[in-house]
């Protein structure tokens, strides 16, 4: 009888790691550097031999653990096979039948942003809904939407990429995926510092935002201030968060909104500038779907990926 299930968050620096109990409780973590050279070919032997070492240290038999979930970042399709993930050097493979062959048991794989949007679901902020919208903001924006207790996961892996929603015309700059007018320009961290920085160059308003660093911490420090500038950001980078979730809420019909990622630590406040651009433009059957912040922070992913293991019928 399976007791066991790990869970594996692969970022661009870190692999964080999970051990948990097939109900969910997180017994053990722990992270190992990620190995990016030679194309990325020893990121998954070396998350095989960490597993492996933490079976032997806790004295697990094999058979009492279900799998391993594994999250990373790029588009990974249904079947586990990845479709180029470039901040890990990888092309298109098979993570599922790759790390199998290295431990012998089940795996299953998903694009990262994804799989921590069923952890926000199962044990976060979602917790109570099965059809939710996840929203990431960090350096970039990431998502994942759940359906009916499902990742929405597309053809090639690649739904729920919100951030890449166009919102703007006649944007001259590009976004990291090389489309111009992504909403991942104006809603994410790096994206909010811009806003920040182009109203301060655009106003000779007086604001504390002049005085340092401008980046999307100082900006909602400044708005709880009620600094009056930063009040103008914060409002311009609600409306096209709100409008975009508007947009994908007419689609997928959420019980749910979940706000993650570092600008989500601005709390409470964050939202009231989201919610009301989202309700005035909603189709009425979504007007209603509750708003929280995500609470699991960086563990999200490894709860994400332990669950797509207990999924397994």
């Amino acid at each position: 009888m399976s007791q066991y299930v790990f869970g594996v968050d692969i970022g661009g620096t870190t692999v964080k790691l999970g051990l948990f109990d097939v109900t969910g409780g997180l017994l053990d973590k722990w992270e190992i550097p990620t190995r990016t050279e030679d194309s990325g070919s020893k990121i998954l032997p070396d998350i095989a031999e960490s597993i492996k070492a933490k079976i032997d240290e806790k004295k697990i038999a094999k058979e009492e653990v279900k799998g391993v979930g594994v999250g990373a970042p790029g588009p990974i399709d249904s079947a586990g096979v990845v479709h180029k993930a470039v901040n890990l050097g990888w092309e298109t493979f098979s993570i599922k039948e790759t790390l199998e062959e290295l431990l012998h048991m089940p795996v299953m794989a998903g694009n990262d942003a994804n799989v921590a949007a069923l952890g926000e679901m199962w044990k976060g902020g979602g917790q109570g809904s099965n059809d939710l919208i996840v929203v990431t903001l960090g350096t970039g924006v990431g998502g994942g939407i759940i359906i009916d207790g499902k990742v929405l996961t597309g053809a090639t892996g690649a739904g729920g990429e919100i951030g890449h929603i166009h919102v703007q015309d006649g944007e001259t700059e590009a976004c990291g995926c090389g489309n111009k007018g992504c909403l991942e320009q104006y809603a994410s961290a790096t994206g909010i510092t811009r806003l920040a920085n182009k109203k301060l160059r655009e106003s000779d308003k007086n604001s504390v935002l002049r005085q340092g660093e401008v980046s999307a911490k100082t900006v909602f420090d400044a708005v709880k201030e009620k600094d009056e500038l930063a009040i103008e950001v914060a409002e311009e980078f609600g409306k096209y968060l709100g409008d975009a979730l508007a947009v994908i809420a007419s689609v997928v019909n959420p019980e749910a909104i979940v706000i993650g990622g570092g600008v989500s630590k601005a709390g409470e406040i964050l939202l009231n500038y989201i919610r009301p651009n989202y309700e005035k433009n909603v189709f009425h059957g979504s007007r209603n779907a509750k708003f929280a912040l995500a609470t699991l922070g960086n563990d999200a992913g490894i709860y994400g990926a332990a669950k797509l293991v207990l999924d397994l019928k």
